[in-house]
């Protein structure tokens, strides 16, 4: 009795050990799954929260070509647009109600100044933040040999763009005469955030452009290649008219209609008027260039 008494007391201590034993490696397994999955959550909270850092490498690899009229591939536009999707205005630090938007009030038909915050800028690319108070405005502009990316991050504003009329010879004399030319409407329509990007082509998809703030608005801008003087990429702007409201403009010209489709036409007219904005200091998070 007292041999089965200590065998029986030895096998249990055996088996007790055993479950010890394996306790412990399951113990370490999961302890190092844990930390391996913590580790794993604080790189995508890293990449989650350096949304802008994110951007810039995007921009960096879409627009190495970095010469005008280039156009990267789609699957490099589809890239950099689904980084300008997932942005939001935290992830840049702005936030409509702690902006400083412009206190000058429009007099007459002079709109409220418009800031400009440049988180980045070198000769292959450039992004930038536009802040509209209500009313403000972007003239219609240009964007020769350029890729644009803009994305609304916050408010609602009314977006005109145009792009170039080509090969309609009838016209040439009429514009030669007038020194407006024909554009053909893109798209015309109020935009609300959260809403996707848009991209602009150097010759498609509104290359020009103009924006009237209907609430604040935060409007971030992306151009692959920057405007430059010295490379003939000069910003200029234009007034538009619809195609039967010139005066002094012939009968013939007066003659466009509106396509079957639903295609309209404006004409537009080179303006010397340039566009002010205030300068902004940007305080998101840092670009490690």
């Amino acid at each position: 009795m007292n041999i089965g008494r200590i065998l029986l007391t030895k096998k249990s201590l055996l088996t007790g050990r055993t479950y010890s034993h394996l306790s412990k490696k399951k113990m370490k397994k999961k302890t190092k799954k844990e930390s391996e999955r913590r580790k794993l959550i604080r790189k995508r909270l890293s990449r989650k929260k350096n949304m802008v850092q994110k951007l810039y490498d995007t921009c960096k690899e879409v627009f190495v070509n970095g010469k005008a009229g280039y156009v990267p591939p789609p699957s490099d536009i589809h890239r950099l647009k689904s980084v300008l999707d997932g942005l939001e205005p935290k992830d840049i630090k702005l936030t409509v109600p702690s902006l400083e938007f412009s206190s000058r009030s429009g007099t007459g038909d002079e709109a409220p100044l418009v800031t400009y915050i440049k988180l980045h800028e070198c000769n292959k690319f450039s992004i930038g933040i536009f802040c509209l108070p209500p009313c403000g405005v972007i003239p219609l502009h240009n964007h020769p040999g350029m890729t644009v990316f803009c994305k609304l991050l916050a408010g609602t504003m009314h977006a005109t763009s145009y792009d170039w009329v080509q090969n309609h010879q009838q016209f040439n004399h009429c514009e030669q005469q007038s020194g407006i030319r024909l554009a053909k409407v893109h798209f015309d329509a109020d935009i609300t955030a959260p809403c996707d990007a848009s991209v602009l082509f150097p010759e498609s998809g509104g290359n020009l452009h103009c924006f009237k703030a209907l609430t604040h608005c935060i409007l971030l801008d992306v151009l692959g290649p920057p405007y430059s003087e010295s490379e003939g990429r000069h910003c200029t702007y234009y007034q538009d008219f619809t195609y039967d409201c010139c005066s002094g403009m012939t009968e013939d010209v007066k003659k466009v209609k509106v396509e079957e489709d639903g295609t309209r036409y404006a004409w537009l007219e080179e303006r010397n008027e340039q566009f002010v904005v205030l300068g902004g200091t940007y305080d998101g998070p840092t670009i490690k260039i």
